[in-house]
C-alpha cells in the first residue's frame, strides 16, 4: 500500500519539530511549509522538502498542497502580538479554503482540552480552530490535549522555572485546578496513530494521562524528582491578573505567551470522553514517568549535542553566566590552532595527569577538581568529556571537542555545562563564573600552544 503524502505545518515549533524528526527517523518523506524555509532547510533530512508559506496568505498555501493526502495543522498565534484570535480564525479559514480544493484526504490538529461557557481565549480559540478545519468538509481529526510534559514544552518549562528558581512560591488559586498531563512521546504517538487509514471520518478525541492533577502536583513531582525542596503556600485572593504579572516577574522569558496560558488554566483540563483509548494503541504513562522521561531525553539530548554546532546555529555571543539550554547554563570558548586533529587532541588527553590541568593548577586543587573528574566519554582526536563529582548544588560538565578547519587547522572547543540544582545552583553558578572564565580561557591558551609545540609537555 502506498504511504501517504504528508504536509507538516509547525515544523520548527514545538511538536512539529518532534514529529518531524519521528517521521524523518523512519524514512516517511515530508514536505514542510514554513514562513522562513532558510530556517529549516538547513536543520532537515534529505527526504524532506521544505516550501515557503504562510497560512494567513492565502494564494501561498496552494502549492504546499498539491499532491498531498494528510496534512497536521500544528500552528497557532497566541505568541504573536495583537489579537491572536483573528489570527488563528483567519489562519484556520484560509487552510480550510485550500484543503478543501486540492482534495485532501485528512487534517490532524492538536487542540486543546477544556468544556463550558467560560473557557480562556486560549482554549477557546483552540476549539474554534477545530471547529473551522471540520467545516471545510476534509475529515479532521482533532485530539485535545490538556499540559504537554516534556522539555521545552511551555507549559513544563513554566513549572521547572517557578519550582527551580522559588523555594517558597506563594500561588494563587488555579494551581489547584484539575489537569490531565500527558508526555510528549505520547501525543507523537497519537498524532502519528491518526494518520492511519482507519480513521477517515472527523473525530474529535481527548487525549491525557492516566493521573488527574493540579499545576501544584506536577510542581511537587518535579520538585521530588530534582531533590529539590519546595514549600506552596495558596494565596485565594491572588487574581488571574496579578498572578500574571508575578510570572511575568519570575519567569520573563515566557511572559508574553505565559500570561494568555495562566488565563486558561482556570479551566479544568481534564479527559471526559475515553474513545481514544478504545479507538488508540497508545496507553499514555503517569505523571511521574512523563517527568522523568523528560529530564532523562534532556541528559540525552545533552549528552549528543555538539556544541560547535549548537552554538553556531544560534548566532549569539554569551554574556555574563554564559547561555541557557533547557535548564542547563553553558559557557563555551574556541580556539583555532595550526595542527592536525590528532596533535591538537594529545593535550586534551593528557588532562589532570602529570601535565596537570595546564594553567591555575593551584585554583585546580583548591577547588578539589584534581581528583573528582571522572572521564564519561571519549572518542578519539575528536571528544573528551569529564563529569564533576565533587559536592556542588547541581551537575557539572567540562567538555571539549576537536575538529578539522581545512588547510592544516583544527578547531578545539571547551565547554563547561552546569545543571544547578534549584536557586543555590544558580548562585554557584553565577558566583564562580569570573573564576571558572579565569581558569577555563588560560587553560584553552595552554592547551593551543601544547598542540602546536609552542610550550611542550613536561
Amino acid at each position: 500500500m502506498t504511504k501517504p503524502r504528508i504536509l507538516l505545518t509547525g515544523a520548527s515549533g514545538y511538536v512539529g519539530g518532534r514529529l518531524r524528526r519521528r517521521f524523518e527517523q523512519r524514512g516517511v518523506p515530508l514536505r514542510c511549509l514554513a514562513r522562513k524555509p532558510l530556517y529549516l532547510e538547513t536543520r532537515v533530512a534529505e527526504t524532506t522538502e521544505v516550501v515557503a508559506g504562510d497560512i494567513l496568505d492565502r494564494d501561498s498555501l496552494k502549492p504546499s498542497l498539491n499532491g498531498i493526502d494528510v496534512a497536521y495543522y500544528l500552528v497557532h498565534a497566541m505568541g504573536a502580538a495583537g489579537d491572536f484570535e483573528e489570527r488563528d480564525r483567519q489562519g484556520a479559514e484560509n487552510f480550510a479554503s485550500v484543503a478543501r480544493s486540492a482534495g485532501l484526504r485528512k487534517i490532524i490538529y492538536l487542540g486543546g482540552l477544556g468544556r463550558g461557557p467560560n473557557l480562556s481565549a486560549h482554549l477557546r480559540s483552540r476549539q474554534t480552530v477545530g471547529d473551522i478545519l471540520r467545516s471545510s468538509g476534509v475529515p479532521t481529526i482533532e485530539l485535545r490535549a490538556s499540559i504537554i510534559i516534556g522539555s521545552g514544552s511551555l507549559s513544563f518549562e513554566m513549572i521547572r522555572s517557578l519550582v527551580e528558581r522559588l523555594p517558597i512560591m506563594i500561588t494563587p488559586r488555579w494551581v489547584r485546578i484539575a489537569s490531565q498531563p500527558i508526555a510528549i512521546d505520547d501525543v507523537l504517538d497519537y498524532l502519528e496513530e491518526a494518520a492511519d487509514s482507519r480513521f477517515h471520518q472527523s473525530e474529535t478525541y481527548e487525549i491525557g494521562g492516566p493521573d488527574q492533577v493540579s499545576y501544584s502536583d506536577v510542581m511537587r513531582v518535579y520538585a521530588r524528582q530534582k531533590g529539590l525542596r519546595r514549600l506552596i503556600l495558596p494565596v485565594p485572593m491572588l487574581t488571574l491578573r496579578l498572578s500574571s504579572l508575578w510570572l511575568g516577574l519570575v519567569t520573563p522569558i515566557y511572559a508574553r505567551i505565559g500570561r494568555k496560558l495562566v488565563d486558561s488554566v482556570r479551566n479544568e483540563t481534564v479527559v471526559s470522553d475515553e474513545r481514544a483509548l478504545r479507538d488508540f494503541s497508545v496507553r499514555p504513562r503517569g505523571i511521574d514517568e512523563a517527568i522523568r522521561r523528560a529530564l532523562t531525553n534532556e541528559d540525552q539530548t545533552l549528552s549528543e549535542t555538539r556544541w560547535s554546532d549548537a552554538l553556531s546555529s544560534l548566532g549569539v555571543v554569551s554574556g555574563y553566566g554564559g547561555l541557557r539550554f533547557g535548564s542547563r547554563l553553558v559557557d563555551s570558548r574556541s580556539v583555532t590552532v595550526r595542527a592536525a586533529p590528532e596533535a591538537a587532541f594529545r593535550p586534551i588527553r593528557r588532562i589532570g595527569g602529570a601535565s596537570g590541568w595546564y594553567y591555575g593548577n593551584w585554583l585546580w586543587e583548591l577547588r578539589g577538581f584534581l581528583d573528582l573528574l571522572a572521564v564519561e566519554a571519549v572518542e578519539a582526536n575528536r571528544l573528551l568529556r569529564l563529569q564533576a563529582e565533587m559536592r556542588v548544588p547541581g551537575r557539572a560538565w567540562l567538555q571539549f571537542e576537536v575538529e578539522e578547519a581545512g588547510e592544516g587547522r583544527s578547531s578545539i572547543r571547551q565547554t563547561a555545562i552546569f545543571d544547578p540544582l534549584g536557586l543555590s545552583g544558580r548562585l554557584y553558578w553565577y558566583a564562580a563564573f569570573p573564576a571558572h572564565q579565569f581558569v577555563f580561557r588560560g587553560m584553552l591558551a595552554a592547551i593551543a600552544r601544547q598542540a602546536t609545540g609552542e610550550n611542550p609537555p613536561p
